[in-house]
């Protein structure tokens, strides 16, 4: 199965991803990508720092971007060529995290696609904001 082709996409067209962090989410994360940085594993730790406890890895909910790619919008079959994000609030234990991908621009003749992505908490806040552009697949 692949996803949508460059013909079939439409600007505004948008999808999303909900996760639910937990704390064994954090240390799968640490585990898998060497960051054991204490602000995310060490509550001791965390408790002397701005944010008062632990944090999620930045990245972890990056990650639900490139879920909502990957899987969604454009979806299977897509090449990630390119993001940018800005982290703009922490992600604590708890938080359910709604990863958001919206085509903001086709461009047909690269058979690339512009893409505005966003993460948002139960609240509504928004704690990562950027851009993606991919390769969306080719119609076999």
């Amino acid at each position: 199965m692949l996803g949508k082709s460059i013909k079939e996409l439409k600007v505004n067209d948008h999808a999303e991803f909900s996760k639910t962090v937990s704390e064994t989410d954090i240390y799968l994360y640490a585990g898998v990508s060497g960051d054991f940085n204490p602000a995310h594993t060490n509550e001791e730790y965390a408790k002397n720092t701005f944010f008062k406890t632990r944090i999620a890895h930045g990245m972890l909910s990056a990650g639900f971007i490139s879920t909502v790619i990957a899987m969604k919008l454009p979806g299977p079959g897509t090449i990630y060529l390119d993001q940018t994000l800005k982290f703009l609030a922490p992600v604590r234990i708890g938080d359910t995290i709604t990863a958001r991908v919206k085509v903001s621009e086709i461009l047909a003749e690269k058979n690339k696609v512009r893409l505005e992505t966003t993460c948002t908490n139960q609240s509504g806040i928004k704690v990562i904001e950027g851009e993606a552009i991919v390769s969306p697949p080719k119609p076999m």
